[in-house]
């Protein structure tokens, strides 16, 4: 398939630049896969599409505040740096701008929320392809202790702030409820919507839940750069699969009970590793560089709750390999199913509204 298959045209003011007021107050698109029927719902109907038994798989990785704010030792320029991978202790591949101003040597003066000089430093050590920088940063025992003082949460550049008071309302809602460890540069999106309260209402009803973690990386909304699918490489991520939740999924797929992935990332961890172990789920750590694209086969996953995702991105080519299975057929399906979104105003993006295929 060629990457200008999934294309569409999105009205700018359709792209969310804050979350709703509550959590799950966004509103729902539910996409029924076999018959291409559309229902038009608020979040809180998911608990309308769950059955007992189900199990519900959520990425609980935690979003870094991976963006960083410095000035050249030497020439007093201004530097921002976003942390992509930690290779060990105070020694990491970023994103850097201006990216021609940072040769290795370059020697960056890290500064505080408020712009202040601090005495934490970063060195660049080195270079790839890409036009990724490795810092060293000196000063402090462990740059991830200071992230809290130093960095910002790294909203996607789709989303604007000029006021800085907003951003301290992005550290929370940029942040599922059930964020746990730190890793991501970008949230898990399809998991904003949920409330402690809405979980709770979830497991009343009979519903099984349990997490995976994926370290969302930028790789994961890098653009398709090849004309045609079959030229991307992915980024490899980060992932882990727990011991309880492997045992959670194999034994729901067993007994033929559903299981509802919350989000492309848990897609990626859990088909990740069945297509390691001939369709099993079997704990452990990894790297995944998983591309899915129509059309696709999907070992675990039986419903998926995701948000409406940028054109061309391998976001939106996994959800149209898992509209129709085996079929390219899907693509056709989801983007009529975002036409309908735009036509009824739904949001889009990371702060978006929520879509349900079942």
């Amino acid at each position: 398939m060629q990457t200008a298959d999934f294309d569409f045209i999105l009205p700018p003011e359709l792209i969310a630049q804050t979350p709703s007021p509550e959590r799950d107050q966004s509103r729902l698109l539910v996409l029924h896969r076999h018959s291409g029927e559309l229902a038009h719902c608020h979040f809180r109907n998911l608990l309308d599409y769950l059955h007992p038994g189900d199990v519900l798989v959520m990425n609980n990785s935690r979003v870094l505040p991976a963006r960083l704010r410095g000035s050249n030792a030497r020439t007093g320029g201004n530097f921002e740096m976003l942390l992509l991978e930690e290779n060990s202790v105070n020694d990491w591949w970023v994103m850097l701008r201006p990216g021609k101003r940072a040769r290795v040597g370059t020697e960056i003066i890290l500064h505080d929320i408020a712009g202040k000089p601090t005495p934490t430093r970063a060195t660049v050590i080195d270079t790839n392809p890409e036009g990724h920088r490795r810092l060293r940063f000196s000063g402090v025992t462990n740059i991830t202790m200071l992230l809290d003082a130093l960095g910002e949460i790294p909203l996607p550049p789709y989303i604007t702030r000029e006021n800085p008071d907003a951003l301290a309302a992005d550290k929370i809602r940029y942040q599922t409820v059930y964020a746990a460890p730190a890793g991501s540069v970008a949230a898990p999106t399809a998991g904003l919507h949920f409330t402690e309260t809405l979980l709770s209402e979830i497991r009343a009803r009979g519903v099984q839940t349990c997490f995976v973690t994926l370290h969302v990386g930028l790789g994961t909304f890098a653009p398709v750069k090849s004309e045609d699918l079959a030229g991307h490489t992915m980024h490899e991520e980060r992932y882990e699969l727990s011991d309880e939740t492997a045992r959670i999924i194999n034994a729901a797929k067993s007994a033929g009970r559903r299981v509802i992935a919350v989000g492309t990332t848990s897609v990626r961890v859990l088909e990740s590793v069945a297509a390691l172990h001939d369709g099993k789920l079997v704990a452990g750590g990894g790297r995944t560089r998983i591309f899915i694209y129509p059309p696709a086969t999907f070992k675990i996953v039986d419903a998926l709750l995701t948000n409406f995702h940028l054109p061309r991105s391998t976001l939106l080519m996994l959800v149209s390999a898992f509209a129709r299975p085996n079929e390219t057929g899907g693509r056709e399906m989801v983007l009529s199913a975002y036409a309908e979104a735009v036509r009824e105003k739904y949001r889009f993006f990371s702060y978006g509204d929520a879509m349900l295929l079942v």
